[in-house]
């Protein structure tokens, strides 16, 4: 799939000479499916996503199998992937979850905190202290093995029943996070309300509590078609580090408005655009997609996905 001299690349000035693209198809996408995606295709998957150019992978999570069914396969899937050349991270929810990823050589771990209670309450059954409290010996025990730590930060840009979420109580769970030891924030746009100025908001409150900008990922979900142009203004800002997800898979499971998240592919063409690196090979990365929305019998999302194909046939 090849897309010869496109996009024509017109550097902007001021922005990231390369972004570290954090994959989360593999996890964040499939843990939306109504039904289990077999181990082996999983494995594969994730392999090609490895042969593309990604090399920050989230591979799975560590979760009880009853609230994340689509993932019960962590221990059968991660030796079948952990010789890649790439990071896998994978979610842990508890010190339980840590110790089962540990055991297996998982040396990214992530954490799963929210900005709002009404969240906090949906996806993890407590508080958000409550569920800061959980995190606080997980962080420290990952630590202790040598792991690398991200936190994920939901609900950073709105929520679906508390509506606006103040961005002071955002920066309270960051901070706590960057406290407690975690080496990287993901700020999640659940629900995929922010606009551009809203981001800016955000990321000049956090630099000014302490938190370095070479320290923050951003998640942005394409719910109103603007995670596009809120990635445009935290690379703007200094953001070097954006997940997305192969194909545009996910939502998420706990917010019944939250759609799917940034399509890799449509970020790598806007990046690639703007002369900025990403080690990511797009006509791999689409191929890659395409084939699993085959395995998932329905076409993929991705704008840039069906563009490219399309041109194929």
């Amino acid at each position: 799939m090849s897309t010869g001299a496109l996009p024509m690349v017109v550097p902007a000035q001021d922005l990231p000479a390369r972004v570290r693209i954090h994959e989360v198809g593999a996890r964040d996408g499939l843990q939306n499916e109504k039904t289990a995606v077999p181990t082996a295709v999983k494995a594969e998957f994730i392999r090609r996503l490895a042969d593309a150019g990604l090399t920050t992978i989230e591979a799975t999570s560590f979760v009880h199998p009853k609230w994340v069914p689509q993932l019960a396969d962590a221990e059968e899937l991660f030796p079948l992937v952990g010789g890649l050349d790439a990071d896998l991270p994978v979610l842990v929810p508890n010190q339980r979850g840590l110790e089962r990823a540990l055991a297996l050589g998982a040396r990214r771990i992530a954490v799963f905190a929210s900005a709002t209670e009404s969240f906090a309450k949906a996806n993890l059954n407590r508080t958000v202290d409550e569920s800061l409290a959980v995190f606080e010996p997980v962080v420290r025990q990952a630590k202790d093995a040598g792991a690398h730590v991200r936190g994920y930060v939901s609900m950073c840009f709105g929520d679906p029943w508390e509506g606006a979420v103040p961005l002071h109580q955002v920066a309270r769970v960051c901070t706590a996070l960057r406290d407690m030891g975690c080496d990287e924030l993901s700020l999640g746009d659940t629900i995929g309300v922010a606009t551009p100025g809203h981001v800016l908001e955000l990321l000049a409150l956090l630099n000014e509590e302490g938190v370095p900008t070479n320290t923050i990922g951003v998640h942005f979900h394409d719910t109103y078609g603007q995670a596009l142009a809120n990635t445009y203004a935290a690379l703007e800002h200094g953001v070097t580090t954006v997940d997305a997800s192969a194909g545009g898979l996910g939502g998420c499971p706990y917010a019944k408005s939250a759609t799917g998240n940034l399509a890799t592919e449509d970020l790598v063409w806007m990046l690639h655009g703007l002369g900025i690196e990403t080690g990511v090979d797009l006509g791999r990365l689409t191929a890659t997609s395409v084939w699993m929305a085959e395995q998932l019998g329905r076409p993929s999302p991705s704008r840039t996905v069906r563009a490219l194909s399309h041109k194929d046939q």
